[in-house]
């Protein structure tokens, strides 16, 4: 028997949801109907079901202390892959479900100056417990659920939990210590939404698709599909979360020097994938969506792609 934990997150708590996850109003201040009705497939298919409103960075890690193995002679804390515990993640957005990611990679990445021999040397994290998600807009086909083709009703993802059947995702970590689950877009908008032009140097392992002096419309950091288009343009040609590699592209203006017609600005789209991006702005903030969360910054930011970090319930 499994005993299954429905993990939703209160509005307002801090950086674990609020403000820090996209916010969702008052959506998740109680249990809702596809939580009720997913914990009640689970105790009919034979779980022990208990219901978890977080409204902290420390209650959510109260949850996640309970996929904990046993003790190790080093002393850290490491996951136990073969728990009967079972997390589903009840989601209203998808900074949500990255803020209970960024807690587990915040709980077993060890510090360098411990960091075990059994840790694979392109890993700064094991393999994290698989969670599963249950959206709680089963109509929304653009969150990442939809993108990775998961259950999305309270009885399908009830049957993913109870079958085990997981596949394993790639994990996007930052320099700012959190994570990035499907994408970031970076630059802003105007109050009529058209892009506001912006200068940063934008590096791809060794390939350099702006180096700071020309003017960037957009810049798409992908792990999924995520932010793939930008104002009707196309960004990311191809999100793929299990090759790991990230994709990146820029949003660059071009001025084009007709015959007899003068000239004309297009657009033009330059991408690379690769383990990891910096991204340097060179004037002021920095506006960018991270996972539908929403920042700035005027220092330079860097994604690593760790292969296969995180695992979902597929059914």
């Amino acid at each position: 028997m499994y005993d299954v934990i429905l993990l939703s997150l209160a509005e307002g708590s801090g950086d674990g949801c609020g403000s820090g996850c996209g916010g969702c109003q008052s959506a998740c201040a109680t249990p809702r109907t596809p939580v009720l009705a997913c914990a009640d497939a689970l105790r009919e298919a034979g779980a022990r079901v208990e219901t978890v409103l977080a409204g902290s960075d420390s209650e959510i890690d109260d949850v996640l202390a309970r996929l904990d193995g046993p003790g190790r002679p080093d002393g850290l804390t490491w996951p136990d892959l073969d728990s009967k515990v079972r997390l589903v993640v009840a989601t209203a957005t998808d900074g949500q479900l990255r803020a209970v990611v960024r807690r587990l990679v915040r709980r077993y990445a060890p510090p360098p100056s411990k960091r075990p021999g059994d840790l694979a040397m392109s890993r700064t994290v094991p393999d994290l417990p698989p969670l599963a998600i249950l959206p709680l807009d089963p109509g929304n086909r653009e969150d990442l659920a939809a993108q990775l083709g998961l259950p999305r009703t309270p009885a399908e993802v009830a049957a993913a939990v109870m079958t085990g059947t997981t596949r394993r995702l790639d994990l996007l970590r930052n320099d700012g210590g959190s994570v990035t689950l499907d994408g970031a877009l970076l630059g802003g908008a105007d109050d009529d939404g058209r892009a506001v032009p912006w200068r940063g140097r934008v590096e791809v392992d060794d390939t350099v698709l702006t180096d700071g002096e020309e003017a960037v419309l957009a810049c798409a950091i992908g792990n999924a599909a995520g932010y793939a288009e930008f104002d009707g343009l196309r960004l990311l040609a191809d999100g793929d979360p299990t090759d790991g590699r990230v994709e990146v592209s820029v949003a660059v203006p071009v001025i084009v020097k007709q015959r007899f017609k003068g000239t004309r600005v297009r657009v033009e789209v330059r991408r690379a994938r690769g383990r990891a991006v910096s991204v340097l702005p060179r004037e002021g903030e920095l506006q960018f969506l991270d996972d539908g969360v929403a920042g700035s910054t005027s220092r330079k930011r860097s994604w690593w792609t760790e292969a296969g970090a995180w695992a979902v319930y597929t059914g």
